[in-house]
């Protein structure tokens, strides 16, 4: 299989890649590479998308509008990877493209998009639903029956109580405690959350 792009949040998914028995990276690619290895696996420029197209791949980038982007321009063959720390229970669903990371715990009836990144130690709770592109940051926490829209991005350490709906495209800030339905686009932080502007729609 195959990464495209190679900075930090690479690292971490080649390091869960590696403790997966049954995957192999053939190589990364980035369209600035910054380094000439990960972990002992080589990086090279991205020169064509459709060097991809049918390829096993996960589009290894933690920004989640770019991650969108990119994925509407390759027709891969996606794969989800969870690292062998996290606990999943058995009913969860897990989009392509998506990576679960050490020591997240999703418990049942959870179901989580396309292209998703739950982050270190974070938990998503009972019948919580995660649209595509979401990025749950690292001990962040979603208590049950939490909805959250397409694009949205939860900040480090981050607290959403139960039943709450978070829009698309939102950004919730480190440890922004969520009590209170988010609108799309909002940029919301602090305890209790207070939304202190709006992202435009063509930044997600």
């Amino acid at each position: 299989m195959y990464l495209l792009g190679g900075n930090g949040h690479c690292k971490v998914v080649v390091d869960l890649l590696k403790k997966v028995s049954s995957i192999t990276i053939e190589s990364i690619f980035d369209d600035q590479p910054k380094f000439k290895d990960i972990a002992g696996i080589p990086v090279y420029k991205t020169n064509s998308l459709d060097f991809f197209r049918n390829k096993e791949l996960i589009i290894s980038i933690g920004n989640n509008h770019v991650r969108k982007r990119i994925a509407s321009q390759i027709e891969a063959n996606y794969l989800s990877a969870i690292h062998p720390s996290a606990i999943l229970a058995s009913d969860v669903v897990i989009g392509q493209g998506t990576v679960v990371l050490a020591g997240a715990i999703i418990n049942p009836s959870v179901c989580i998009g396309k292209h998703c990144i739950v982050n270190t130690g974070a938990v998503v709770e009972h019948d919580c639903v995660l649209g595509d592109f979401v990025h749950v940051s690292p001990n962040a926490s979603l208590a049950g029956n939490v909805t959250i829209g397409e694009g949205t991005h939860l900040g480090i350490g981050a607290c959403v109580i139960q039943g709450v709906k978070v829009g698309q495209w939102v950004t919730v800030g480190a440890g922004a405690v969520i009590l209170n339905d988010v609108p799309d686009f909002a940029v919301i932080v602090g305890n209790p959350g207070k939304i202190i502007k709006y992202n435009s729609i063509e930044n997600g």
